[in-house]
């Protein structure tokens, strides 16, 4: 069987079995398997295809396309990714971009999950990072990815702010925002392969950011920035959390998308 024989097969059974962007996944699987890029598959179409049978088993039982091949590219950047930690999207992007239009030189990531936006900073930067995670496993991935880019962050164990110390020129985080109540809409992809950990808080799913807008004061520096992910619908909400703990210069950023993505505020002087 040549490439272009089973990225068809593959295609189809994908799409049989309910899985959006079918030809898509097939592509990456099969590039995967090759061991190139997948904007590399259409030079090797007529190549012999290599065995690709269980990465297909696994995506028709949804398991998502970066867990399977072991990593998913955020901003030019492979980073590792496991059951442990969420499938950086590319939505995420948007803060980084915001982050990047002003220079800082120290940075901290709150539930910093693969890494992905605290490694991206550093590595465009060269600021000084700090992360935390509630989750050592989600820890664990994040120090290889850091190894794999040649960066040294210091990684803690912590819930927020807990084991922080001092202050910061920039704070970031895309916490866990999802309310109990949507769980249930979502996606097999995400609700039975990503770790809810990171996914629900739990409730209304906006705790976390009342736990950043409480603690984020005693941590930037003056002048210093903060900047959340949120979901679509909680603009409003946490922009008002964060101008009631003091903070000014308080706005909301859409995605490419159009959809609020992104709140940010700055520590006055």
């Amino acid at each position: 069987m040549t490439v272009a024989e089973a990225l068809r097969a593959a295609t189809a059974r994908l799409a049989a079995a309910g899985i959006d962007g079918a030809a898509r996944d097939a592509r990456m699987l099969l590039a995967h398997g090759l061991g190139i890029e997948a904007g590399r598959l259409m030079l090797h179409m007529s190549d012999p295809a290599p065995e690709i049978e269980a990465l297909v088993a696994a995506r028709v039982a949804h398991q998502p396309v970066a867990q399977i091949i072991g990593h998913r590219l955020f901003w030019g950047r492979h980073f590792h990714v496991t059951r442990d930690t969420l499938d950086p999207r590319p939505e995420t992007e948007t803060l980084v971009a915001i982050a990047l239009s002003q220079p800082f030189g120290s940075v901290l990531d709150l539930g910093t999950g693969t890494g992905a936006i605290l490694l991206t900073l550093m590595a465009e930067t060269g600021a000084r990072g700090v992360a935390t995670d509630i989750s050592p496993a989600a820890l664990e991935v994040a120090r290889g990815n850091a190894a794999s880019l040649g960066l040294t962050p210091e990684l803690l164990i912590s819930d927020w702010f807990a084991a922080v110390q001092g202050r910061f020129d920039l704070i970031v985080s895309n916490p866990p925002y999802i309310a109990e109540s949507e769980m249930s809409g979502l996606s097999r992809d995400v609700l039975e392969w990503e770790p809810h950990l990171a996914l629900t808080p739990g409730g209304d799913g906006l705790s976390p950011y009342r736990a950043i807008a409480a603690g984020a004061g005693r941590h930037l520096n003056p002048k210093g920035r903060l900047m959340v992910e949120i979901g679509p619908t909680q603009g409003s909400a946490v922009a008002a959390m964060f101008r009631a703990a003091g903070l000014d210069a308080v706005a909301v950023h859409p995605d490419m998308d159009g959809r609020d993505r992104v709140v940010s505020a700055q520590l006055p002087s």
